[in-house]
This record gives C-alpha cells, sequence and structure tokens, in this order.
C-alpha cells in the first residue's frame, strides 16, 4: 500500500477511511447541508486522563498529523477540526473529482470550495 504523503505525489491525498469520514460528516443530515466552515464536531472524553480533550477519530488524526486539519475548540464544551488551506486544497481536488464527492449529493460542498455557482433560483424560491 501507497503512503498518501509520499515524495513522488507533490500534494497529499486522503485515504480511504478519511474520504469516508469526509463523506460521512459532510453529507446532508436531516435536511440541512453542514458548512465547511463550521468544522466536524468532534466528541470530548468525559473521565481517565484524557477528560476535557477532544476524541481524535483516526481518520482525524492522521489528517492533523499531516498538516490537512486542525483541532480548535468550538461552541460549549466541544472542540472541532477545520481543514488548512492545504486540507482545502486536497479536498478540491477531491470534489472536482466525479467519484470522489457526488456533485449532485455534496453541492454545497462544491459551491463553498468554488467550485460552483450559488444557484440563485434555489435560494430566491425558499425566502
Amino acid at each position: 500500500m501507497t503512503d498518501p504523503v509520499s515524495p513522488s505525489r507533490s500534494s497529499p491525498t486522503f485515504t480511504a477511511a478519511e474520504r469516508n469520514l469526509i463523506r460521512r460528516e459532510l453529507g446532508v443530515r436531516f435536511g440541512t447541508s453542514p458548512r465547511l466552515a463550521d468544522g466536524i464536531h468532534l466528541r470530548t472524553w468525559r473521565g481517565g486522563p484524557q477528560a476535557g480533550q477532544p476524541k481524535l477519530p483516526v481518520a482525524v488524526q492522521s489528517m492533523v498529523e499531516r498538516g490537512l486539519m486542525m483541532v480548535r475548540p468550538g461552541p460549549g464544551p466541544f472542540a472541532r477540526a477545520f481543514f488548512t488551506e492545504a486540507g482545502l486544497a486536497t479536498l478540491r481536488r477531491l470534489a472536482g473529482e466525479r467519484r470522489g464527492l457526488d456533485p449532485a449529493q455534496y453541492a454545497h460542498v462544491r459551491q463553498e470550495l468554488g467550485l460552483e455557482k450559488l444557484n440563485t433560483e434555489d435560494v430566491d424560491a425558499k425566502a
């Protein structure tokens, strides 16, 4: 298996586990489209030696170690993981691939990344 960041590649890619986490976290839930600017919600350890610290899924930990994400405090006691500039560039490449992020299902992500224009007819219809 090849390393997601190998010397032969000039830019990082996401692993399969990272792509699955991104699809799961950025997918529409209960009719609401999550925003990249809001980050990915992380649960918090409630007890033990790590009490109060964010629980980092393996995929998030991998992206943090490679500089694609960073963890910052969020609203209340929760932390959130945000994409760095390098992470956004990698996500932009993933969203540009048809098999990476489905253009119909993740149109809100593609719009936020600047890959698609906002459909003003949809905005007017909702108002």
